[in-house]
């Protein structure tokens, strides 16, 4: 990681090729934009308080304590419910200027969750070129000129978007006019997508400026992908690096006490939080730029950001590979996570 000057407690690092600084832990609002998600607990942090000014209140309070601890990256999603309209809102009342924060936002989902925690599907997808100028614009309308990142929402081999010579022709006019251009990834082949996205080129350059991908003790197959990416000077954001409440003590599964049981004891030798130390494995890794933290309340986000006072060593590093999962396993249990 290449890293700048110091902002609030944290460090900036440049993101790959761009030209932007960003702190290596953001936010991610996915669990903020909307009353429903699938992290472990997320009923209770919003302590039944789901009508749209409160959860906007939510947001910016949180957001508020993020950047006054350094946090300088915010990433949303057209599927987030209300995210790009809480945080561009949020900016725009605390009067940041453009270069104050990166902002990043992703397209091809749509929210169809309509405000309900039981709602029948939460999310559409759909990569199609219509869907991207139409979400382009929505995005464009909420966030503005604080847009510095526009990222495919979960690009899949199956939903053909890498193929898609009309959609990435227009990631390109957009990358042309100054635009970051990302893709995120889920699921059990993301290693596959990364690698097919670094032989995307446009006018022999790397059409990506950025990947995310999920990372955490418990999955690590993308590793080797994302060690890729670094060096061809890719930035790499990594998401859902508590596995959505799996490496907290939130989890209560009789099978993952042993897993849980080893954190606590390696976040207790290293002076930490179970999540400062799950995330802290994950600034461990030399190819990350920033790990997103998905916390919805202001003592989550001070327990994830103390990951960044973590000192690593190799004892946690031997202590904590056993917790690995393979693929299958992993994403098998994501899957089953329910919306609360």
């Amino acid at each position: 990681m290449h890293k700048q000057q110091n902002e609030g407690n944290m460090k900036l690092n440049v993101l790959g090729s761009t030209r932007h600084r960003l702190s290596p832990i953001g936010i991610g609002l996915a669990a903020l934009g909307r009353p429903g998600y699938i992290n472990i607990g997320h009923v209770d942090d919003l302590e039944n308080s789901y009508d749209v000014a409160a959860m906007a209140a939510r947001a910016h309070a949180v957001l508020d304590a993020a950047y006054e601890r350094g946090v300088r990256y915010f990433d949303a999603a057209r599927s987030y419910g209300r995210a790009e309209e809480f945080l561009g809102s949020w900016m725009r009342k605390k009067g940041l200027s453009q270069k104050a924060v990166v902002v990043g936002s992703k397209w091809g989902y749509t929210y169809t969750g309509d405000w309900k925690i039981d709602a029948q599907a939460h999310e559409v997808k759909d990569h199609s070129l219509t869907v991207l100028l139409r979400q382009w614009r929505e995005s464009q309308s909420n966030l503005g000129a604080y847009l510095d990142l526009y990222q495919i929402h979960s690009a899949t081999i199956e939903s053909g978007v890498l193929a898609n010579n009309k959609v990435l022709a227009e990631l390109a006019r957009l990358k042309s006019e100054g635009i970051a251009i990302g893709l995120s990834v889920s699921g059990s082949r993301q290693r596959e997508v990364i690698e097919q996205s670094l032989k995307l080129k446009v006018d022999g350059l790397n059409l990506f400026d950025c990947v995310q991908a999920t990372w955490n003790l418990l999955e690590k197959s993308a590793s080797a992908a994302l060690a890729k990416a670094r060096d061809m000077g890719i930035g790499v954001i990594v998401k859902e690096a508590l596995a959505n409440g799996r490496l907290t003590d939130r989890n209560r599964e009789p099978a993952f006490a042993h897993k849980l049981e080893k954190l606590k004891q390696e976040a207790q030798r290293l002076r930490t939080t179970v999540d400062g130390i799950a995330l802290a494995a994950v600034l461990a890794q030399p190819w990350v730029d920033v790990i997103l933290s998905g916390a919805a309340t202001i003592d989550h986000l001070q327990s994830n950001l103390r990951a960044v006072e973590v000192m690593w060593d190799e004892e946690a590093a031997l202590e904590l590979n056993e917790l690995s999962e393979s693929e299958e396993t992993y994403w098998k249990a994501r899957s089953g996570l329910r919306w609360n």
